[in-house]
């Protein structure tokens, strides 16, 4: 069956760096555009990342864009997300998805309508 995992959260102060990963199995990882959302207690659940099936498109939120990085390794099955100068406000459980062949840009729209979904590793920036 296929299953995301993702790794990598934790506690940082403000200012500091998290990478995290999202290992995928179960499925032709190669073929799926991948996400990074992220969901506070009691708030809707928020676009951060998304990078195309090929690597060679990539789409970011106004409020992680200079900040955080995507990227994939397609031999690893796994997609990562690199983020640097963290805030308070970027604490969250942070999930990984995945969706058939779909341009980046478009993944955050698709919030509601992704193939599958990991179930999320906790961000917490806090000094």
């Amino acid at each position: 069956q296929v299953q995301l995992v993702e790794s990598g959260g934790g506690l940082v102060q403000p200012g500091g760096s998290l990478r995290l990963s999202c290992a995928a199995s179960g499925l032709t990882f190669s073929k799926q555009t991948m996400a990074w959302f992220r969901q506070d207690a009691g708030k809707e659940r928020e676009f951060v990342a998304a990078i195309s099936w090929l690597g060679d498109s990539t789409d970011y939120a106004v409020s992680v864009k200079g900040r955080f990085t995507i990227s994939r390794d397609n031999a690893k099955n796994t997609v990562y997300l690199q983020m640097n100068s963290l805030r308070p406000e970027d604490t969250a459980v942070y999930l990984c998805s995945a969706r058939y062949r779909t341009t980046a840009q478009a993944m955050g729209a698709l919030r509601g309508d992704m193939d599958y979904w990991g179930k999320g590793t906790l961000v917490t920036v806090s000094s």
